[in-house]
Order: C-alpha cells, then sequence, then structure tokens
C-alpha cells in the first residue's frame, strides 16, 4: 500500500488592508452605485458650466459655478487622482471613473465584437496620451468649460462608442485606448498598496470558487505588476491566493521577473517627463516669449499677416473675444512645436541617461527599460508639481496663504529624485559589471534627475 502525504494549510486571518479588498468584492453593488453617482456629477459639472457666462471680476469659487467646476476638475480631480495612483494603485479606473464604468455598463448591450488586431497595438494609450495634452493645450483645456467639454466630453463619447462594439461586459477602452491609461500604469508600479496573487496557493486550490469578470481583461492567476490592475477588489480573496497587500512603494521596480516593457519606459520619458512638462510650463517660459516675439517681428517686416490672424475656430485654437483670450495661428504652430519638439527633446536627453547606464552594465536584467522605470518616482512628482500649479491657482485668485508652497516644492521634488536615484542605485548595485562601469552608470542615470531638478527649479523660482 503506497502512503501519501497531506500537506494542510491552516486558514491565516486576513490582514486589515486585505479586508478592504475583500469588501470591495462583497459590495459590487454600492460601487455600482456609486459610480453612477459620478457619472451624474461628472456630466452635470462637464456640461452645464459651458453654457454659463464668463465669471464676473470679483466672483469666487464658491459663489460661481463656472469657476467650482474649473477648480474641481483641474484643481482637486486631476492631481488627486494621480495622487490616489501613486499612493493606492489604479483605484480611480476601479471604482470611480465614468468613463470605465460607461464603457463596462453598454458593452453588456453591445455588439461584443472580437478584437481586431490594430486595436490592441501597445501604443495607443502613450499616442492618445500626447494627442490629447497637446490638442488641450491648444484649446486651453483647463482655462474654458467649452474646451473641457470637447476633450472631456468627446473621450466619454469614444469609450461609450468601445463600449458598444467590444466586448462583453469589459473595459475594452481602458485597456487599450484610454489616454490616461499609459501614465496610471507607470505611477501603479510604486503605488504601497497592490492585489498580490500567490501562484502556488492558486494552483493548489481545490475547493469551490466563483469566477471572476476581471473587466481589464488581466490573466490574474500571472499578474505580477500592479500597472494594469485597476483594484476593483473583484478577485480579493480568489481561490485564497489574491490578497489586497501592502508592500515597498520601490518592490515592483527592484523585482527583476516583473515585466519592464518598452511603452511603459517610453510613456514615462516622452510622455509623463517629456510632453507633459512642456505643457505645464510652456506659458511661463521666456525662451517661449521671445521666440514668439522674433518671429511676429519678422512676420510683420516681410508683410507676412496671414499667420498673426487670430479669427480661428475655438474648436482648433483658443478664441474667446469676450475674455480678449484669441490665439493666432503663429501661437498655435509655437504650442505645437514647444510641446512635440521640447518634449521629445527633452525625453531624448532624459532617456540617454538608463540607455548609457545600461550600456556600461551590460547586464541582460538591468535594461534600459527597467533602468528608465526607475526614474518613476521623479515622474510622480513632476506630474504632480504640474498638475498643481492648476491648484495655485485657484488658490492666488482667492488670496489664501501660500507661504508653505515653496518648501512643498522643494520637498516633493527632492523626494522623487532621491527616489529615482535610490533605485537606480539599488538596481545597479546587483550588477556584475566592474566598479567603473558600475560608477558610470550611477553619474549616467544622477544625469535625468539633475535635469529635472533644473528645469522646475527654473519654472518656479527663476522665471
Amino acid at each position: 500500500m503506497t502512503e501519501q502525504v497531506v500537506q494542510f494549510y491552516p486558514r491565516v486571518e486576513p490582514s486589515q488592508v486585505a479586508k478592504i479588498g475583500l469588501f470591495l468584492r462583497q459590495h459590487r453593488r454600492l460601487i455600482i452605485a456609486t459610480q453612477w453617482v459620478v457619472v451624474v456629477l461628472y456630466a452635470a459639472m462637464v456640461i452645464i458650466p459651458a453654457f454659463l457666462p464668463l465669471p464676473a471680476e470679483d466672483a469666487h469659487i464658491w459663489d460661481n459655478l463656472r469657476l467650482f467646476a474649473q477648480f474641481c476638475f483641474w484643481g482637486l480631480w486631476w492631481p488627486g487622482v494621480m495622487i490616489a495612483t501613486v499612493t493606492v494603485g489604479r483605484v480611480w479606473c476601479g471604482l470611480f471613473c465614468p468613463e470605465g464604468a460607461l464603457s463596462e455598463r453598454v458593452s453588456q448591450y453591445g455588439r461584443g465584437k472580437a478584437l481586431p488586431g490594430w486595436l490592441k497595438w501597445a501604443g495607443w494609450p502613450f499616442v492618445a496620451f500626447v494627442c490629447t495634452t497637446v490638442y488641450g493645450q491648444l484649446v486651453s483645456v483647463y482655462e474654458y468649460p467649452q474646451a473641457a467639454l470637447l476633450v472631456l466630453g468627446g473621450s466619454t463619447i469614444a469609450a461609450v462608442g468601445i463600449g458598444l462594439l467590444y466586448g462583453r461586459e469589459k473595459r475594452i477602452w481602458c485597456r487599450y485606448l484610454c489616454p490616461a491609461s499609459g501614465v496610471f500604469a507607470v505611477l501603479a508600479k510604486i503605488a504601497p498598496l497592490h492585489y498580490k496573487v500567490d501562484r502556488a496557493a492558486w494552483d493548489r486550490h481545490s475547493g469551490d470558487f466563483e469566477p471572476v469578470n476581471c473587466a481589464p481583461l488581466l490573466d490574474v492567476r500571472r499578474m505580477t505588476s500592479a500597472s494594469e490592475c485597476h483594484s476593483c477588489g473583484r478577485c480579493a480573496g480568489q481561490r485564497d491566493a489574491v490578497t489586497y497587500s501592502a508592500r515597498s512603494p520601490f518592490a515592483e521596480i527592484l523585482d527583476l521577473d516583473a515585466p519592464a516593457r518598452t511603452p511603459d519606459a517610453l510613456t514615462l520619458v516622452y510622455g509623463v517627463l517629456g510632453v507633459a512638462t512642456a505643457a505645464f510650463q510652456w506659458t511661463v517660459s521666456p525662451w517661449f516669449l521671445q521666440l514668439k516675439l522674433a518671429l511676429a517681428e519678422w512676420l510683420v517686416e516681410h508683410d507676412h499677416f496671414a499667420p498673426l490672424d487670430n479669427d480661428v475656430p475655438w474648436w482648433l485654437l483658443t478664441h474667446y473675444p469676450e475674455a480678449n483670450d484669441l490665439f493666432t495661428w503663429l501661437d498655435g504652430g509655437l504650442i505645437l512645436g514647444y510641446l512635440l519638439g521640447g518634449g521629445f527633446l527633452l525625453g531624448s536627453m532624459l532617456l540617454a541617461g538608463p540607455a548609457i547606464a545600461a550600456g556600461l552594465l551590460r547586464t541582460t536584467a538591468l535594461s534600459w527599460q527597467r533602468l528608465t522605470l526607475a526614474l518613476t518616482p521623479l515622474a510622480a512628482a513632476s506630474v504632480i508639481l504640474g498638475l498643481s500649479m492648476l491648484t495655485v491657482s485657484h488658490l492666488k485668485a482667492e488670496h489664501l496663504w501660500l507661504g508653505w508652497l515653496p518648501y512643498f516644492r522643494i520637498s516633493l521634488l527632492a523626494a522623487g529624485g532621491l527616489g529615482s536615484l535610490w533605485l537606480a542605485l539599488r538596481l545597479i548595485a546587483g550588477a556584475r559589471a566592474g566598479l567603473l562601469r558600475r560608477a558610470g552608470a550611477v553619474l549616467a542615470m544622477s544625469a535625468p534627475v539633475a535635469l529635472m531638478s533644473t528645469i522646475w527649479t527654473l519654472v518656479f523660482f527663476i522665471w
């Protein structure tokens, strides 16, 4: 008679963090109800202000719906979503996002078509982010609700359309096409809270279980990154193997078994640190102003007045005569060139650091993609600093005390820079290269941090 060894795995009491995930799984109706409340509020805040007149000069956030909506969207919501993604993962996507909720909902009644190959291209989120960022600057999306309705409303309509065409109870838009998805995927890598999958526990589970409908189409069993996970809680407790857990914010990037994808690396340097930084600072850049004045003077001297015409549709370039805010064709061309040319130039300069470091180390696991992801804390600090400029402009208009602001900016920039340097040092320390090569790699990885620190110092303290 053969003997069989039976192993018992005692059930472990879930931690307080794990209980949050289980709560979310057990209260789907509450989450869906919350999502519909967000959808209604989102629609009201996007649509109604677009039909209101310009606020009076003495109007305030608390007594003017147009200003209130502007502050909520661009002063609180957008930077708040970025902060939430860095701290707790993509909870905005999974629990609150109106576009995702609508897209998933309508897909229940849509055509349910199979996904075409072109739609699955990994570069769409990056392309969509760059296009949305540039177009938003051309039409002044942060300043005018008509532009916000066009950009945000257009994105929502596209999300619903994709939901009607493809998938069944899935978030095809969110996974493959959402302009913010690539940015969220990068920032979620350093979130200290994530859904951890125990592969061994998953494989040995033999009891009954309820299948999970993962809306963003993830293979939960093989999930090793927080990038694509929407943190909705639907898979919490699945097969006693999925738990909402705390981790070091640097754990994923230091884990050489975790994916280091090219789209994520390119989105980080060219999107978050490149084009987005150019979008945040062109309005205060003396270089932009000097170039504009020089070109305008040259055009006048040579009788080329067409580029100075400001009779342009508001949906193409900013055109609000009642606010004395009109972009010329020259303005539009310069903004386009500054954001794309300057953004991609900056991104290339930043990418040179990880590329040189990877070349020096010559270690397969330390590719330029993984070393680029070491800049994620710097990217998080940069995008939060940039978006908080909108918050600050509203607070200044209300004459609130902002004496704390320089210290906040310096602290956040220092935290992002030091976090990236620490990650780079940890990665490089594990390489089998010689001392000189590792020292050179450290210097190469320090260059992007120094460059971004210089840029934000110019923006906040010199310009």
